[in-house]
Formats: structure tokens, C-alpha cells, sequence
């Protein structure tokens, strides 16, 4: 196999079968992925002959498998090249990279081909004008105590917003992303009888000041600045924490955790410090845990040094690294952004829910067709097999868009 890239962002070879491999590693690895593979895809069904096909996508390895399209150039013409990369367009997708080192040569019919697709941009999502609707929203979300604690640390949001105010929404629910964008969140207090109560009401507090400045950010996806603003969240909660526990006795070693998705057209963002999760489910098929667990545990996990069954029974499964407040000095939540497609879900929990379920228990129950609310079954299930803890789950898919809206 001959290797033609090796970078921090992509490993490229191709075989001996003439097929291209790519393995995508660095920043936003996930992200660049999904990316690839949506755009693949699209201009596939628009019937675009001169990119790549998408023959294989192996989502838990981040690696796709594509059809070769010649060799790269050294010189093209300046009008030509502009005319290939305008005629991209055509079939709804820009290149975030109109450059040469872009372009190859196909020989078989003379013919020069566009390659490398990972920040490329479905023209539709990004005017918000034509093309396809964005999909519609709709969520569940249940918090329960557990069997055994005495109260419920665990909370979760569901929001929505506009370039002037939030509103909140009901533990259930569906809607569309066209004139507002969304935000579900899920924390796991600790430290104090109340602290699941006080990080939810700063929690709200902060996104109703900040995240409105955010809204319909002016260049969609991976570059669109979404971790400043998500970075300054998160630090003005963390902030209003260690102030309560300095200030009040009551409240002294009080913290959360904090996983939280914003949803906008085409794209989820999302943050996340501690051991509540973040899962994606892909329209495709599997499940992939978007979020790092903060602990010594999740690292090990995280590097194949323990399998999922050994993380359970850890000694120090339950020890954080990161968490919001808690006597923190200096936090570094995990910031992150893919693709938002119909069939897409997003599964946010606390951990008292993986407690008692596998992750593969997780996606069957998540994909089951049951018309109960998704996130009442995940709980009910949880607390069947433990419960031990405080149980959360709020689960968001996108629907495939209303037609009648506009």
C-alpha cells in the first residue's frame, strides 16, 4: 500500500487494488469525518462524476474507503481551475479549499477531479435559503432519583432561541430549526443537597445572556467561532459556582458536570466537561460516544487500556479530573461540531444511566420502534438493571423536514 499523505490531520494511501484509504486523526477528527462522508454522499446522488465515491465509511475508526481520481497536478490553468470549482457548486457544494493542491488528473477519460471534501459546505444549509429544509427537531428528556438517593442531583434543559430571547421547552416535544435555533443540556451536581438545583439555574441564567449572540452564526460549522462563544458559557458557569462556594458554607465543594448540544441548521455543537456523555447515533446505523469522560478512567478507556466492562468496576470510576466549580482552579471543557442530517440522534445522559446499560443496550433501545418516549424507556431500563444513582436521558433526533414549511 503506498502512502501519498501522512499529516496531523490525514493519513492517505492508496492500495494495490487502486482504492484510496483515508484515516482522519488531529482536531475535530469525528468532525471532518462525518463531513467527508455526508458530502460524498450528497454529490453522489446528485450525480457529480468528478469527486471521489464513497465505496466504505467506517464511523469507530474514522477511516472511508473512496474511488481513486488520478493523480494530483503541479500547474492548472487559473480560469480552469475557478470554472471546476464553480462548477462544483453547481451540484450544491463549496469547497472551503478552492485551491490546486486540491485538484488531480483522472486519465482514464482526461478529465480533472476535485478531492478532499472534510470542511466543504452544502451551499442549502449554508444560505438558509434553498434547497433542502433542515430537518425537524423532536426530544424526550426524563430525570429520575433512583432508587437508593434521598434527592435528584441530575437536571436537564431543552431550549430554544433567537438572535433576542430563550424559551423554554417541555420535557417532550418537536419543532423546527428554521426561525430559532435549540439547546439540550444535561448535568449531574455534586457537593451539596442542591447543587443539581443551582448549577441548572445558572446554567439557564447564562445561556438566556449569551447564547443569543450566537445565533444563525455568520459562517456555519467547524469555522464558525461556536467554541468561543460555548468557552465563555461554560466558564461563566464554572465562575458563578466557585463564587457560591466561597460565599456560603452550604455550598462549598459545590459542582456539576455539563453536556450540552446546540442545535442550528445542518450542524450540532456541542460542550462538555465531566462524565455525563454525549452519544450520536447516525442515521447509518451505530453509536459513537462524542464526549471524554474527565477521569482517570475515561483516559483509560479512551487509549484501549481497559475494555467497557473493566471501566465499570474501575475503583476510581467515580474520581473527576474536570468538572464545573468544585473547587477548580482551571477547567478545559471538550468543544466539538458535525453535520446535523435527517435520522440523525443525539443521546445526552448522566451517568447514572450507563450504569445500568451497555452501550449497545443503549442504541437498541434508542432505535427501537416503540411509541413510548425514548428517553422514559431508557430510564425505566436503567433503573431495571441498577438505579443506584440518579438516572438521566434526553435523546433529540432530526426528522426529515415538513415540506409545508418555509
Amino acid at each position: 500500500m503506498q502512502e501519498v499523505k501522512n499529516t496531523q490531520r490525514a493519513l492517505v494511501r492508496i492500495g494495490y487494488d487502486g482504492r484510496v484509504y483515508k484515516t482522519f486523526r488531529g482536531p475535530q477528527a469525528y468532525a471532518r469525518f462525518e463531513t467527508e462522508v455526508r458530502v460524498l454522499r450528497y454529490l453522489e446522488q446528485r450525480g457529480c462524476d468528478f469527486v471521489p465515491r464513497l465505496l466504505e465509511a467506517d464511523e469507530p475508526n474514522l477511516k472511508i474507503t473512496t474511488s481513486n481520481c488520478g493523480s494530483r497536478v503541479d500547474q492548472v490553468n487559473p480560469e480552469r481551475l475557478k470554472a471546476l470549482f464553480a462548477e462544483l457548486e453547481t451540484f450544491g457544494v463549496r469547497h472551503d479549499d478552492p485551491e490546486i493542491r486540491n485538484i488531480t488528473y483522472r486519465q482514464a477519460d482526461g478529465r480533472f477531479c476535485v478531492i478532499d471534501f472534510e470542511f466543504a459546505t452544502l451551499i442549502g444549509e449554508a444560505a438558509a435559503v434553498s434547497g433542502p429544509l433542515p430537518p425537524d427537531l423532536a426530544w424526550s428528556g426524563l430525570t429520575h432519583q433512583g432508587h437508593l438517593r434521598p434527592n435528584n442531583e441530575d437536571t436537564f434543559l431543552a431550549l430554544e432561541f433567537d438572535g433576542r430571547e430563550v424559551r423554554y421547552l417541555g420535557k417532550t416535544g418537536a419543532a423546527s430549526p428554521l426561525k430559532a435555533d435549540f439547546v439540550f443540556a444535561v448535568s449531574d451536581g455534586m457537593g451539596g443537597a442542591k447543587s443539581g438545583e443551582f448549577a441548572s439555574r445558572i446554567t439557564k441564567d447564562k445561556i438566556t445572556h449569551l447564547l443569543p449572540k450566537g445565533f444563525r452564526l455568520a459562517a456555519p460549522g467547524p469555522q464558525s467561532g461556536y467554541s468561543d462563544i460555548l468557552l465563555e458559557l461554560f466558564r461563566a458557569i464554572h465562575q458563578d459556582l466557585i463564587t457560591l462556594g466561597e460565599s456560603y458554607e452550604e455550598c462549598r465543594g459545590m459542582g456539576t458536570t455539563l453536556s450540552l448540544c446546540w442545535l442550528t441548521p445542518g450542524w450540532m455543537y456541542f460542550g462538555h466537561i465531566g462524565d455525563s456523555r454525549i452519544y450520536h447515533l447516525p442515521a447509518g446505523g451505530g453509536l459513537t460516544q462524542l464526549t471524554h469522560d474527565h477521569g482517570h478512567v475515561g483516559w483509560l478507556r479512551r487509549n484501549g487500556r481497559i475494555t467497557e466492562r473493566e471501566a465499570r468496576v474501575h475503583p476510581m470510576r467515580n474520581v473527576l479530573h474536570q468538572s464545573l466549580g468544585a473547587g477548580h482552579q482551571f477547567i478545559e471543557p471538550q468543544f466539538g461540531v458535525l453535520p446535523c442530517g435527517p435520522g440523525d440522534r443525539y443521546l445526552l445522559c448522566s451517568d447514572g444511566l450507563i450504569e445500568g446499560l451497555w452501550d449497545r443496550q443503549l442504541e437498541e433501545i434508542v432505535r427501537a420502534p416503540d411509541p413510548a418516549p425514548v428517553a422514559e424507556r431508557l430510564v425505566a431500563a436503567a433503573l431495571e438493571r441498577a438505579g443506584r444513582d440518579n438516572i438521566t436521558a434526553l435523546v433529540v433526533e432530526a426528522l426529515a423536514p415538513t415540506p409545508s414549511k418555509s
